[in-house]
């Protein structure tokens, strides 16, 4: 199964969601050019407990590199998987979080969540000389703060079966849930990092990113999303689930599009779950239409008992600016 991206919208372009993961990467091919002396790399700027529980190692290391490794280390990885993998969540979960937050507190958020699970874990393996690094922590709090945003979305997740493409959505809570309760039991079950995880940065970071979602809104009013920034295009695919009539051999569902895409048009792929079929259909929205609308697909409906099908009738609803 490979997760796609999320069902729900955001409204704006995640330019600091998108230059995090941009950051993540130039940070790791700077790893590649250590050559022999990434280990001492990886020591220096990742987070080793031991370096401020054991004076005779914490000798070694100056008071800035001291402070500044509970930044650096969220931006290092252990290899090419491991950044893609962090860099995917993060990718999934965090524009609607920024969307939410918008721009600054959104940078703000992501590190003093990373610092969160940073320290979290540095109290449950207080004495360890292993380096931790990557982004894991931070993105385990952008998780939390979508697991509060969004529960009712989904993952839109890619199944193939024999070269077909099947598309399912995974409720996101459930997702989420089960990410959290797998990082829980590890945790119980290990020293905290075994396996070079460091779990309780997980549970730390994901708690901990919850609280400073909550405190963020209590306290600082939410921005105004800025004009330069704002989405005029909605995804590309889109998934309707229809409803149904027993008494009507049409289908009916709903796709959402931005402002723009309604003056000027769009095409999208639409994928509609109908019985054991999943159809992909190519779906032309003409300029100028007018939120409710309705674009009438014929012959996608249900099957009548003389061979003939009835219709789908897609609803537009046009996004505010």
């Amino acid at each position: 199964m490979i997760p796609l991206r999320d069902t729900t919208p955001s409204r704006s372009h995640p330019v600091v969601n998108n230059a995090l993961i941009v950051v993540n990467g130039l940070l790791f091919l700077v790893q590649l050019t250590q050559g022999a002396g990434l280990d001492r790399f990886i020591y220096i700027y990742g987070l080793v407990p031991a370096r401020y529980s054991i004076p005779q190692v914490s000798s070694y290391f100056t008071s800035v590199q001291q402070l500044v490794s509970f930044i650096s280390f969220m931006f290092l990885h252990g290899g090419f998987w491991h950044l893609v993998g962090n860099m995917w969540s993060l990718y999934i979960f965090g524009d609607n979080v920024e969307d939410h937050m918008g721009h600054m507190r959104y940078l703000l958020f992501y590190l003093l969540s990373g610092l969160a699970s940073g320290i979290t874990h540095l109290i449950f393996n207080y004495y360890s000389n292993v380096p931790t690094i990557g982004a894991s922590g931070a993105i385990a709090g952008v998780m939390g703060a979508y697991f509060i945003l969004h529960p009712g979305s989904r993952i839109l997740t890619l199944i193939p079966v024999l070269f077909i493409p099947l598309f399912i959505e995974i409720p996101a809570f459930f997702f989420i849930a089960v990410w959290f309760v797998l990082q829980v039991v590890n945790a119980a079950g290990s020293d905290g990092s075994m396996g070079g995880i460091a779990w309780w940065a997980h549970i730390g970071g994901f708690l901990l990113g919850i609280a400073i979602l909550k405190g963020f809104d209590m306290f600082f009013p939410v921005e105004k999303p800025y004009a330069a920034t704002r989405k005029k295009h909605s995804h590309r695919l889109h998934v309707v689930q229809p409803r149904v009539s027993p008494s009507d051999a049409n289908l009916y569902g709903t796709i959402r599009i931005t402002w723009y895409e309604a003056l000027t048009g769009a095409r999208k792929l639409v994928n509609v779950p109908w019985g054991f079929k999943k159809r992909l259909i190519r779906v032309t929205i003409p300029p100028g239409i007018e939120d409710g609308k309705s674009l009438r697909l014929k012959g996608l409906g249900k099957e009548l008992p003389h061979g003939e099908r009835g219709d789908l009738y897609l609803k537009v609803v046009i996004e505010s600016k």
